[in-house]
This record gives C-alpha cells, sequence and structure tokens, in this order.
C-alpha cells in the first residue's frame, strides 16, 4: 500500500494541519486500486511535538494518518477491488462480435 497526501489545509491562527486530503493505492501487475478521502485533524500549537506547517513531511502526515485511520479495513477494500479487476464478476459486451 503506498500513501500519498494530495492536500493539505492549515489553520491560519497557528499555523497547524487542519484536514489532511490522502489518496491510498495498492497494485497487482498492471491492476491498481485506489481509495481518496480526508482525516480533520485539531491542532494545538502549545502541546508537545506541535510541528509548523512549514516543517512538515510527507512520512509525518502519513505517520498521522496511519495513526487516525482504519489501514486494515482500507487495505481489505484495496485487495477486494484488485480481486474484483483481476477476476470480474459481472463481463459486458455481446455474443456476436
Amino acid at each position: 500500500m503506498i500513501f500519498t497526501i494530495a492536500n493539505l489545509e492549515r489553520n491560519t491562527n497557528d499555523d497547524g494541519v487542519i484536514v489532511a486530503h490522502w489518496r491510498l493505492s495498492k497494485s497487482v501487475d498492471e491492476y491498481t486500486a485506489s481509495s481518496y478521502g480526508t482525516c480533520s485533524f485539531t491542532p494545538d500549537s502549545t502541546a508537545d511535538g506541535f510541528i509548523p506547517f512549514a516543517d512538515l513531511t510527507e512520512s509525518t502526515v502519513i505517520g498521522w494518518l496511519q495513526e487516525a485511520l482504519d489501514t486494515d479495513a482500507l487495505e481489505e477494500r484495496l485487495v477486494a477491488d484488485l480481486a474484483e479487476q483481476t477476476s470480474p464478476s459481472v463481463l459486458t459486451g455481446v455474443p456476436w462480435e
């Protein structure tokens, strides 16, 4: 599974991230399944460990997401999507072509 951060929203009062927009993807051979979502945060600039926006790294925000989201359930959905892509339960087409 690969997490990427699509965008961040921050509070202008304390420069803390309030929303992370993320993508999660998983590939098998030529097939790829992906998911997009958001995760909200309540920053506290007085708390130990607060990281100002300019000092953030993608890996730091991904760590926050991994703590906040049910990554096992997300991966299960991606695996199910990949299974459907590789062995579709519904096929389309017409028999005369």
